[in-house]
């Protein structure tokens, strides 16, 4: 089950967050062989003219465990005012070739105004 959790955007910024990811051990999770995506929407049911993607990457090494989302300050200036909704998604092939997807965080975004543009 995905983690939950509120952002806030400042149109006009470049926003950078990251994401520390843990086993129920207490461990780094090893992303070792894994992707990472992220989308957010102003609705669930939202076509994809009203998607923003995340940039992201696994952080080095992969065994840390962390992923970084960023958007551009063109791609937050781009973006209307108002809420949100988000997901971060990871995946990895396992052994028998299957395609394992996980949903790790999810939540509201916030897009705040710039009053300097």
């Amino acid at each position: 089950m995905a983690q939950y959790e509120d952002l806030e955007i400042d149109q006009g910024t470049d926003v950078a967050i990251q994401i520390e990811l843990d086993t129920f051990a207490g461990t780094n999770k090893d992303l070792t062989n894994h992707s990472v995506q992220a989308k957010m929407k102003r609705g669930y049911n939202s076509d994809s003219a009203n998607t923003q993607d995340f940039n992201t990457i696994i952080n080095t090494p992969p065994s840390s465990g962390i992923i970084t989302l960023s958007l551009t300050n063109t791609e937050t200036n781009a973006l209307q005012v108002g809420r949100y909704v988000y997901d971060v998604e990871i995946a990895f092939t396992d052994s028998d070739g299957n395609l394992i997807q996980e949903r790790v965080l999810e939540g509201a975004v916030r897009v705040k105004p710039s009053v300097t543009r």
